[in-house]
C-alpha cells in the first residue's frame, strides 16, 4: 500500500477537520463566490466587457462604413448621421 505524507494514502479522501473559532475573535462570514469569483467583482467584469465589446461593435461598424453592402443597409438607415452616408456619382464622371 502506498502511503503519503503523515501515513495517509495519496488517494483517499481527506478528514473534514473544523477549524477553531474563538467565541471573542470577529464574527466573519464567507462571501458567496462561483470559482472564487464574488457577484461584485463578476458585475466589475461584466461591466468592463461590455463596455468593450461595445467600443469593439462601434468601431467596426466605422470601420466597415465605406462596404457598399454596410452603407447602404446598416449607415445609411441611422436616424442622425445616415445623411452623411448617401454617395452619389454627378452625371459628369459617370463613364457611360
Amino acid at each position: 500500500m502506498v502511503q503519503g505524507h503523515h501515513g495517509m494514502a495519496v488517494w483517499t479522501m481527506r478528514p473534514d477537520y473544523q477549524t477553531y473559532k474563538s467565541p471573542y475573535g470577529p464574527n466573519y462570514k464567507v462571501q458567496p463566490n462561483f470559482h472564487g469569483i464574488s457577484y461584485g467583482r463578476a458585475l466589475k467584469f461584466g461591466i468592463t466587457a461590455g463596455s468593450f465589446g461595445a467600443v469593439a461593435g462601434i468601431f467596426a461598424l466605422f470601420f466597415f462604413s465605406d462596404v457598399p453592402k454596410v452603407r447602404k443597409d446598416i449607415m445609411q438607415r441611422m436616424p442622425v448621421i445616415g445623411d452623411y452616408f448617401i454617395r452619389e456619382i454627378p452625371p459628369s464622371d459617370n463613364p457611360f
